[in-house]
Order: structure tokens, then sequence, then C-alpha cells
């Protein structure tokens, strides 16, 4: 018997989506206040206290910005001496030459799919989306038919692939083996990719009209083109740096004791911040000083280029503050005891909770610890399914249909200049392909195992 108050809470968290989305488009009301009031009156009508609505949402908000503004700002700056140096024409015309314009979405998969391995999804999107401005500047291309293809592989990466905290966290609660995961993960998220990206990008281009003018395509527009552009690999190697000292970071304990100063400091260099803030220290030598540009010009740069991203930055923030509100308010336990109600295989279980807890709270990396954590216990009491596979259905649970309520959604929309209605058309059903995409390999793959 269905709890009739969980159904409620149910019934108020979608009135509060509904709500979210007509204020935004149809009373044309700014989205991070759509975000406050849907959040109080959820929180209101769930039965929450007053002040704890308020509260709520503050520390929703405060848990996201902590690290997605740090991330934004450096990320954005690298961008920026990436556009100003000319270093994002050189990979854009780079990738035109070698892979020829009708490939360009496949390239751009594949460029996600190396970035993303060791980057959170917002360090890979805002490190990489400078090269999709340039490649859709200089081709005449549709944004949407050379980004789609990159987010995509962002996202295969960070639900699916350790060493991803949220994937490797899953691989340890259910016992896995890292190696096979990552093995298993890999050859389930390229097809995956391939499909929720190039693919999927293909349909959906011609009914996604981009707008001309993009403040934030146009914040990453080289000025200056007439000057010589920075060779290839100096400019790969300045975006690559923060990934590979993120990538040895997560390897940490393979190179030193844990515990020991050799351990820590890797892993402190191996922090996306850290790493975001080396690579943007660096660039200014090798995109700025390196090819003539003075420190007061460089200084400039980063003034001009951070304003774009204050909009950006607190629609992240909002969206973090209204998953906090979902989940104090009982939503998120209301959607997993109705789960859990319905005995169902082990690889759709994960998969359900983890999609469930995505579309309650929007962030991948709290659905996935969750859902593991619940069907953990259960597996180990239930032998016989693959638990390298065990993990990659909670991934892809964990990224169906992003909404209002994910920090990504309002990255993807607000840099590729989109409405709500819009980004859903396209951003949010490349999650959903993803999603179920990586629960239909799983369970192919689970045949064979």
């Amino acid at each position: 018997m269905i709890d009739p108050h969980s159904v409620f809470l149910l019934l108020s968290a979608l009135g509060a989506v509904i709500g979210i989305i007509l204020l935004v488009t149809w009373l044309k009301l700014n989205p991070f206040l759509s975000l406050l009031l849907a959040s109080l009156a959820l929180a209101i009508i769930s039965g929450m206290p007053m002040a704890d609505s308020v509260h709520s949402f503050e520390v929703g908000v405060g848990n996201v910005l902590g690290h997605i503004a740090v991330v934004v700002a450096l990320g954005t700056m690298l961008g920026k001496m990436m556009a100003e140096s000319g270093g994002a024409d050189t990979i854009a015309l780079t990738l035109i030459r070698v892979f020829g314009e009708k490939r360009l979405p496949w390239a751009m998969m594949c460029i996600g799919l190396i970035v993303g391995l060791p980057a959170f999804f917002e360090v890979g999107f805002v490190l990489l989306i400078p090269i999709a401005f340039t490649v859709a500047r200089r081709t005449g291309a549709s944004l949407i038919s050379v980004a789609l293809p990159l987010v995509a592989a962002l996202s295969v990466d960070h639900g699916l692939v350790p060493p991803h905290p949220a994937a490797l966290l899953a691989v340890n609660t259910y016992h896995a083996d890292v190696g096979r995961t990552i093995f298993y993960a890999l050859l389930i998220g390229i097809p995956t990719a391939t499909l929720s990206g190039p693919l999927f990008a293909k349909v959906i281009t011609p009914w996604i009209k981009v707008p001309a003018e993009n403040p934030m395509a146009d914040d990453f527009e080289d000025h200056n083109p007439e000057r010589t552009l920075p060779g290839f690999w100096l400019t790969i190697g300045s975006i690559l740096l923060p990934v590979v000292l993120m990538l040895v970071g997560s390897w940490a304990d393979t190179f030193a004791p844990r515990g020991t100063l050799a351990n820590e400091s890797i892993r402190f260099l191996g922090n996306d911040d850290i790493a975001l803030l080396i690579g943007v220290l660096i660039s200014f030598v090798t995109l700025g000083t390196m090819r003539g540009v003075s420190r007061d010009t460089i200084l400039r740069f980063t003034n001009e280029c951070l304003a774009p991203t204050a909009t950006i930055t607190l629609l992240v923030g909002a969206g973090g503050g209204f998953g906090r509100v979902l989940m104090d308010s009982g939503v998120s336990n209301a959607m997993i005891k109705i789960a859990m109600q319905h005995h169902l295989p082990l690889l759709v279980l994960a998969w359900l909770l983890a999609a469930l807890m995505r579309l309650a709270t929007g962030s991948a990396t709290v659905a996935m610890t969750t859902a593991a954590g619940i069907v953990a216990p259960i597996a180990l009491q239930s032998p016989g399914t693959s638990p390298e596979l065990l993990a990659i259905a909670t991934g892809s649970g964990s990224l169906i249909f992003s909404h209002v309520n994910d920090g990504g959604f309002w990255l993807v929309k607000e840099y590729l200049n989109l409405s709500v209605t819009e980004t859903m058309k396209s951003w949010s059903i490349c999650e959903t392909i993803i999603s179920f995409a990586g629960l239909g390999f799983a369970l192919l793959a689970s045949l064979a195992i």
C-alpha cells in the first residue's frame, strides 16, 4: 500500500517543477526568483517550518556555490586566455582540418570523453566550451550540433567512469573491482555517448534555433584575429595541464602511501580548484606573456570575463537550493519508499532509485551515492549480479532528465543561450538517452557475464 503522504509529496514536487517552468517561460520571471519562490512554496506546502525552509534553501545554495563558483571563475579565465591568444582558433582549425566539417560532432565527443575522464562535468564544460564556440563560428555549424556531443561525453564520464568520486564510491560500496568497472564503463560509455551525442544532435539540431547573439560566445571571441596563432600543442598542453593534475591526484595512493606528505601533496595539486588555479597561472605565461601580452592586459581579460558568469553562478546555486528543499521536505525519501515497495531486478532497482533521487535532488553525485547505499546490502544478500555492472547501472540512473534543480541544466542553458524549453528538448533529453542507454547496455552485458 502506497503511503498517501508520500504521494502528496511527490505531487507537490511535480507541481513545484511545473511552477518554475511556467514562471520562467510564461510570466517571464527571472529564473533565480522563480527557483526561490518555488522552493519556499514547496517547503511550506510539505509542512516544513517557515524558518527551516529559508535555511534549507540557503544551505543548498551555499553547498553548490562553494565548489561551482570557483570552478566557473577559474575555468572562464582559462577560456578567456585561450580565446584572446587565438588558442581556441588553433584547436578549432586543427579539428576542422583533421576531422573535416562533417565529422566535427564526433571530434567534440572524443575530446569530451578524454578530458572528462578525470574532470568533473562542470570543470570539463568550462574548459572546453570555448572550443565549441570557435568551431561553430568558424564552420557556420549550429552551436547545438557541436556542443551537445561534447556535453554528452562529459556527462557519460561523470556518471559512469571511475575515478569520478561518485562512481568510485559506488564501486567501493558494491565491492566491485575498479579496473573491471572502468573497462565495462568505457565499453558501455562509448556507444552511449554516440547515441546521446552526435546521433541525437543530428536529430534535434533542426528543431533548436540558437539565437545569433550570445553574450558568452562573444566574450570568448578572439578580438585580434590578425595575430599569429599559438602552437597547437602549446594550447592543448595549457588546457590539459589541470586535467593531468586531477588524474594524477585521483591516483595519489598509487604513487605514495596514504597519510604521507607526498600523498597529501599529490592530492592537493589534484584538487579541482588547485589544478585549475595552476592551469590559469600557467596560461598567463604560455598564452599571455610568451605572446607579448602585458600584465595589464591579462588583468583586463580576467576582469572582463567574470561579469557574464554572475548570472550563471547564481542560477546554479539556486538549483542547488531547490534540490536541498526537495531533500529536507521528505520528497527524496518518499520516492525511495515507493520504489522499494516493488520487487525489481537489482540492476533495474539500482537504476530506478538513482533516477528518482536525481529527479528529486538534481545531483547525480547524491543520487548515485544514496542509491548505492540502499542497494548494496540487498546485493550482498543476493549474489549473482555483477557488482561492476551494478555500479554502472546506478550511475546511469543518476543522469536521467536533468531539469531546473540541476546546476548543469543552468550551465548549459546560459552558455548556449537557450530558453528553458529548448534546454529541456536538447540537454534534458540527451541526459535521458544516456540514462536509458546505459541501463540497456548494462542489462545486455549482464547476459554475457
